[in-house]
This record gives C-alpha cells, structure tokens and sequence, in this order.
C-alpha cells in the first residue's frame, strides 16, 4: 500500500518543474538581445535565429566576457540581461521595462497568503514545512518582477535561481522514499541534507557561471518526467485525477503561451498583442499551486493515511474549479523524521 501510495503523489514534482521546463527546449532570439536598453524603447521586430538555451540565455557563456571575467558589476544594472521578452520596454512607464510581464506575477504575492490560510490544519498536524513552499512561490513573483522591471542580469539570475529552490525544496519534502537512492536508506533527512547541499552548490555555480542554472534545471526534467508518467498510470481517485488532468492542460497551454512569445514575436506584434508572456506568469502559478496541492495530497495519503486526507474546493466543494486544497480529518499532530 506504501509503494502504491507514493508513486502517485510523484507527478507533482513534474508540475514543480513546469516552472522552469520551457527552458529545455530551443527558441528564437531576437538580433537586438544584447543591446542597451536605452535602445530598445517601443515594439521590436525579431530576426529570428534558431539556437540553444545556452546561447540564447547566456550569449556571453561562451565566451565568457571579453576581458575573461565570468560575471561584471555592469551585469547587475538595467538592461545587462540578454533575455527580453516580446512586450516593448519603457511603454507604460518609465521605471519599469515591460510593464504587463512585471504586473502579471501578482498572483504569485497574493496567491500564496490564502494557501497558507487554507493549509493551516495540514502545516500544523501534517507537515509543517508546506508553507516554506507557498512562500518560495512568493520569492518566485517577486524575483520575476523584479526581472522584468529592470530586464538586469541579477533579476534573471534571481528569477531562475527561486525556480529551482521551489524544485528542490518541493522534491526534498515530498519524493516518493522508495525512489530515494539506497545510500539514504530511506532517510528523508538524509535526503534533504544531500539536496540541499546541491542547491547551494548550484546557487553558487549559477552566480560563477551562469550557463550551468540552465542546464541543471535541464537535468532536473529526466527524473520529473518518469515520475510522472508513473503517476499517471496509478492515480484511482478520480477527483485528484480530473484535477492532475486539468493541471497538465493549463501547463500546455502555459507552455504555449511561452513558445508563442518567444517564437512568434513578430505575427503577436502584428496584432497588437505581443504579451503572451504575462499569460504565461497567470497560468503557471495556477499550475505550480495546483501541483503543491496535489503533491501535498499524495504525500498525506501515503505516509499519513490515518489522517484521512480529502481533496477539496473553496469557495464550494461541489465547484471544482475553485481554490484546491488538502483537508484532513484526524487532528493528531504526527512526528515526522525531517
């Protein structure tokens, strides 16, 4: 019953990495990435140019700075990022780059304060640490904002960096035990020492030599993935797994919106609508809140069955397109070997 259990909480670690998976794929760049951002006020056509996450986040990994320095202070001011995105800069405000991509992580600030409220009886008698998650989410909002608001090196860097923490922290906390390697002997403790430990040596390698963020987080899809082909092929209860189906179309439909923006830059702008990105912030908090949800379910309902955990909805439990939440039913404060 434990094995059963805990494979089918795993495709939440997926959902997790759905906030930074787009970064595994190859895009489009625009010719003018590089330049200042003084020069780079009102709507911009694209020269697209198929090339590799690497090149395209990190242009200057290659090469690594003329003067062989792998990061400067002149990275860390506006405009240093060679990320943009296709929404103009500077057009509704003179202090924040790309206003719309800026705004539309709002969800991220207020979002996570009602899930903490929602999960107050599951972080008191369950497990704690879930609110460390709803609040690295906030970190997330607030990092891409700050990203999006001064287009800086140093807002990418954080932006990408919170993504992996919530990762990290999501996978140490909730990881199925039985797919822990064997030198942890089933230790979750041992587990989240080893993980972070890796995020710290990750957090520094990214700041030393930023082309490696991209591609840890790369390497982070591969065990995601299975575990949440394993998921799916288990899951019974069919209200956790309508709201797993429905998570998994918003993901899609987020990642569209991210490949569209950054691919289609030129037929979006066309239009008048190039801000398909800041879709993409509004979907992509749906879809990781609701994969910390689910994953919160599934850990509950494998290690902590006699709690009696009942997925539900706010407003109304009948609506389930409303705020998914884990209740529980047996309020006994349980111990937990972290």
């Amino acid at each position: 019953d434990g094995d059963r259990g805990s494979v089918r909480r795993a495709i939440s670690i997926n959902h997790s990495f759905a906030l930074f998976v787009c970064l595994s794929v190859s895009f489009s760049l625009p010719a003018s990435a590089a330049a200042s951002v003084s020069a780079r006020t009102g709507p911009r056509h694209h020269v697209s140019t198929l090339v590799t996450v690497s090149q395209l986040v990190y242009p200057f990994a290659a090469g690594r700075a003329k003067n062989g320095a792998t990061m400067t202070w002149e990275h860390l001011e506006r405009g240093s990022s060679p990320v943009d995105w296709c929404e103009g800069n500077y057009l509704i405000s003179p202090d924040i780059a790309e206003f719309v991509n800026t705004v539309s992580n709002i969800l991220f600030l207020v979002g996570p304060p009602f899930l903490i409220y929602l999960f107050k009886d599951y972080g008191r008698f369950i497990q704690p640490a879930i609110h460390m998650i709803w609040i690295l989410l906030i970190v997330v909002g607030l990092s891409s904002a700050y990203f999006h608001a001064t287009l800086s090196l140093l807002g990418q860097l954080l932006d990408e960096l919170t993504i992996l923490w919530v990762f990290m922290a999501t996978l140490s906390l909730f990881c199925p035990r039985r797919h822990f390697p064997r030198v942890f002997k089933h230790s979750r403790k041992r587990f989240c020492i080893s993980m972070s430990v890796f995020s710290l040596t990750a957090t520094a390698l990214s700041v030393c030599y930023p082309a490696i963020n991209a591609f840890a987080l790369m390497l982070l899809a591969i065990p995601a993935t299975y575990l949440l082909y394993k998921e799916l092929q288990i899951v019974q209860d069919k209200r956790v797994y309508r709201l797993g189906v429905r998570n998994t179309t918003i993901l899609m439909l987020a990642i569209v919106c991210w490949i569209n923006d950054r691919m289609f830059c030129d037929a979006w702008s066309r239009v008048n609508f190039p801000y398909l990105h800041g879709f993409w912030h509004i979907l992509i908090f749906i879809s990781a809140y609701t994969a910390c949800v689910l994953f919160a379910y599934f850990f509950v309902s494998d290690e902590r069955p006699e709690s009696r955990p009942q997925l539900k909805y706010w407003p109304h439990n009948a609506f389930e397109l409303g705020v998914p939440y884990v209740s529980i039913s047996c309020y006994k404060k349980l111990n937990d070997d972290i």
